[in-house]
Parts: C-alpha cells; structure tokens; sequence
C-alpha cells in the first residue's frame, strides 16, 4: 500500500504543476453543461496522473472525471479529479486541487489532494493518519453546532432546484455560527480534517470529488456519512462530513429537511 500511497502524492503534485504552470494563461473552455467548465488544462492534468498510473500499476481501473462511462468497482481502482474547482481556476480564483484516491475491496486506502496554490499536500494512508506535509491533521473540538463553521457546495444541476438547495443553507445559516461557499469540495473536505471547518455538506457529488477526502476526513478523527447517519457511498447523491462532535446535530437538521 505504500507504492500506491507514495504515487497518489507524485502524480498530485506533478498534475498540480501542470496546473500552476498554465495559471494566467489563455485557455480553452468547454461547459458540459450551463455552470459547469472543464479546460484543456484539466485534461492534460488527467493524463498526467492517469498514465502515471498505468504504469505503475497497469492492471488497476482508473476512473477519471473527464472519462465517459464511469462506472462502481469492486477491485484496486483509483478516483481521479483532476482540477476540483475549474470554475475557480477559470476566473482566476486561486482555491482548486488535484484529488487522487485508490480504493480495494470498495474502500479508500489511500489519498492525497493537491493545492497548487498554496503548495499543500494533503494525505492520508488508511490505518496511518491523515497529514498535511509532515503535520499530522486533527479535526476541531467545536462541540455546538451553533459555534460551528460550515462550509458547503451547490450542485451543478442549482438552476433546476434552487429553493430545495438553499432550503438546507438557510437552516444552517440559522443553527451554525456561519456558512461558506468555496467551490472545491476536495478542499472543503481537508479543511474539515485539519479543523478549519468543522463539517461539510453537499448534494450530488461524485466519487472523484469526494473519495479522497473521505478518507482523511476519517483519519483525522472526522466521521463522514449521508445526511440520515446512515454509511457514506460516494456513489450515492449525499455527503456529511463533520469534526464527529456535531455529527448528531447535523444530522437533526437534515432530517428535519428532508423528513427522514
């Protein structure tokens, strides 16, 4: 497990200096849908990482964002986003990352996220701890939800179903302390480990957005799971993250949403 541990922060911080590298720079892009950009500097980063990969290990699946028929696996398969935040990256915000995680047996084992901005490395080995560089991460102690900092995402689809997705912002905004809104939920995830945030929750992501924050979310001592508490799947449409001291009241203030 360490070969592959050691490869996702590789290609990480490899992709990520594709991305740097084209920061400023003119680029081509293309929206898969009406909120949703993908560059061709997300492409190169993807090939970056997904050749990488088969090289080392040419027997695993890869399945990347900007793949087609993506699809779950049950045996050694890696998640791959390659630029979390390209609507950041396209306007020149500079909050976006490279998310890698490898998963066996329907598990994440290991991860690393990349910030090329800030040249943060985050990463995690299942059973090791989760560590930004050589910092080991340890989420908050904040134990009331309402001295708790969120943070949060709307999905691509926002146009559609705006009153349900702000329904869940407006309850927060009224029981936490306060709500963000970055753009690159891989970050938000890590933020939640090192304990900047205290949770985290969104609809309608998927695995490559979430797989390998999920893993050190829970190897700095978070919980992750769907919105009823029940076990988190990254292929299902519902994500919580918390320090694990506000899970239950987050949990109640879902439901109290959603009825269940």
């Amino acid at each position: 497990m360490l070969e592959r541990s050691r490869l996702a922060c590789d290609l990480a911080l490899r992709a990520g200096a594709v991305i740097r590298d084209a920061m400023g720079r003119r680029r081509n892009v293309e929206y898969k849908s009406a909120v949703d950009p993908v560059t061709d500097v997300d492409r190169r980063a993807q090939e970056v990482v997904v050749d990488g990969i088969r090289a080392a290990f040419p027997d695993d699946v890869v399945i990347a964002e900007e793949d087609e028929g993506q699809q779950r696996v049950d045996g050694p398969c890696w998640y791959i986003d390659p630029l979390d935040g390209t609507a950041n990256f396209v306007h020149g915000l500079p909050h976006f990352a490279v998310s890698i995680a490898y998963f066996d047996n329907g598990r994440a084992e290991a991860a690393a996220v990349y910030d090329p901005c800030k040249d943060d490395l985050f990463r995690a080995e299942r059973g090791g701890g989760a560590f930004l560089g050589d910092q080991r991460l340890a989420v908050s102690e904040v134990s009331e939800l309402d001295r708790a900092l969120l943070v949060t995402g709307f999905p691509y689809d926002r146009r559609e179903h705006v009153d349900q997705y702000l329904a869940y912002f407006r309850e927060f905004l009224l029981r936490a302390q306060d709500v963000r809104r970055y753009g690159s939920a891989s970050l938000d995830l890590c933020y939640v480990a090192a304990g900047r945030f205290d949770g985290f929750w969104e609809w309608k992501l998927h695995p490559w957005d979430t797989a390998a924050g999920w893993l050190i979310v829970e190897e700095a001592g978070g919980r992750v799971t769907d919105f009823d508490a029940s076990p988190y799947d990254p292929w299902l449409p519902r994500v919580l993250a918390t320090n694990s001291r506000i899970h239950d009241q987050a949990v109640e203030v879902l439901r109290k949403i959603t009825g269940k």
